[in-house]
């Protein structure tokens, strides 16, 4: 009787520690859970950079360089695979397009268009400035007004550049070299979109014989 009652004690200290064991397992298994975060979800990571494929086989590529009959650098093109796999992408000319890579581009695309944008505003205010302004370009001529050399883009544009203007003579939008003295519109044309005008006086040469 003895011995039954040793067993059966002995059993329950057994399944107590094992509760209890089976308790501390738990609660570090739910810290470590919380200290390592969610799990991994390695399907999610594939497709983001999982080349994106077009219909009929093709493949979606985006251009490092122009292509001549295929696009401009950054485009995003539809080629097929073996031309992509054995010569743009081995070449460097493109990338597969991955939802990583598109935005990527798309980024770069806002950064440049921010750039643009900043650029035309700067060439607007150029423009405002220039047509606020008149230049003086002295030349030999004759007592008729008749220049007997010309004034030609070059100088126009020199003259501007004295003024603190930043314009080159392929700036400069004159039918030919100007022969006689007079006032003149001068058209500039500063970027795609942006053109402007100054006030150019072409006057005498001033000599000590003229003034006495």
């Amino acid at each position: 009787m003895a011995n039954t009652t040793e067993t059966k004690k002995k059993a329950k200290s057994k399944t107590t520690r094992g509760r209890a064991s089976s308790g501390k397992g738990a609660d570090s298994a739910r810290a470590k859970g919380v200290t390592e975060g969610p799990p991994r979800q390695p399907g999610v990571e594939r497709r983001r950079n999982h080349p994106i494929r077009a219909k009929h086989g093709h493949v979606h590529l985006i251009l490092t360089q122009t292509m001549p009959h295929l696009g401009q650098a950054g485009d995003l093109v539809k080629v097929r695979p073996g031309f992509a796999r054995n010569y743009l992408v081995p070449q460097g000319l493109a990338t597969f397009a991955t939802q990583a890579n598109l935005r990527m581009v798309e980024k770069h695309r806002q950064r440049q268009r921010e750039l643009e944008a900043a650029r035309r505003a700067d060439l607007q205010n150029l423009s405002a400035q220039i047509a606020q302004r008149s230049l003086t370009i002295e030349a030999n001529a004759n007592a008729e007004g008749h220049l007997y050399g010309s004034v030609n883009a070059d100088q126009i544009a020199a003259a501007l550049k004295a003024e603190g203007f930043p314009i080159e003579a392929e700036n400069v939008r004159i039918e030919g070299p100007l022969k006689e003295l007079g006032l003149y519109s001068i058209k500039l044309h500063l970027a795609q979109d942006v053109d402007s005008e100054v006030k150019l006086w072409v006057v005498p040469t001033h000599t000590d014989e003229a003034a006495g």
